[in-house]
């Protein structure tokens, strides 16, 4: 009964240690992203307004409120994105300080809103804000945002790093030229240095560290950062135990 169990328990195991195995990628691609691609909350927003405007059969007008509130969300959603491109918010400071902001405006626009007589010019000011633009304004915007993302990830094909386990493959130009760094025990290093960022496209910084080689590897913007760690740490671990059972042989 236990020659059993105990062979029953090894034909378990083993197609667990051989998923296991096959899980360990052979090869991790880096690609370096430009910061335009955390305009795409624009890009998705202008489109669904575009489609919206389209099927609109109310005239552009101040009482058009549906094209208002559109117009207003727009150019809500255009400056918070211009502010995560301009500005890095640290991890432990930016949530509070951005909380802190949001409260302050709130309670701001609440105050104006209920007490209308104690600032009467910004009152005014803010009953005559009554943006408005059409579906050719909101096509105009995807088409622009649409060509850019192409051209971006067309563009980043031809510059992406290969992490392969004892070296590292440098691809580059439209002539597909390639540097090759040994490096066979990379070091790596992951920040996080905007929150914003990392919400948008769970993108951040890996530093690469060969030791064969003085310099550092420094990629920006990696999407998904989390799971490319996890995949080099699982590649040099599968390669060190690797190089341990051929030591010990």
């Amino acid at each position: 009964m236990s020659d059993a169990a105990a062979n029953q328990t090894v034909t378990n195991a083993s197609p667990r240690g051989k998923k296991t195995a096959e899980k360990t990628p052979e090869k991790i691609f880096l690609i370096s992203y430009p910061k335009i691609l955390f305009l795409y909350p624009v890009f998705l927003f202008s489109l669904v307004a575009a489609i919206w405007m389209s099927f609109s059969d109310q005239p552009l007008t101040e009482e058009n409120v549906s094209a208002v509130v559109v117009a207003t969300l727009f150019l809500g959603i255009l400056a918070v994105n211009l502010v995560i491109l301009s500005f890095d918010f640290p991890r432990t400071t930016s949530l509070t300080l951005f909380f802190f902001l949001a409260a302050v405006v709130m309670a701001f626009v609440l105050w104006v809103r209920l007490q209308p007589g104690v600032l009467p010019t910004l009152t005014a000011l803010l009953a005559g804000f009554h943006p408005l633009a059409n579906a050719t304004f909101y096509w105009t915007i995807v088409a622009i945002l649409g060509v850019i993302f192409v051209l971006v990830f067309i563009v980043v094909r031809f510059d992406y790093w290969e992490v392969r386990p004892n070296e590292l493959l440098h691809h580059h130009g439209f002539l597909a030229n390639m540097e090759r760094v040994y490096a066979p025990s990379l070091r790596i290093d992951k920040e996080i240095g905007d929150v914003f960022e990392y919400l948008l496209l769970r993108s951040g910084r890996l530093i690469l560290h060969p030791s064969d080689d003085r310099r550092s590897i420094i990629l920006d913007n990696v999407p998904f950062i989390n799971k490319k760690e996890e995949a080099i740490t699982r590649m040099l671990g599968a390669l060190q135990v690797q190089l341990r059972d051929d030591s010990s042989r």
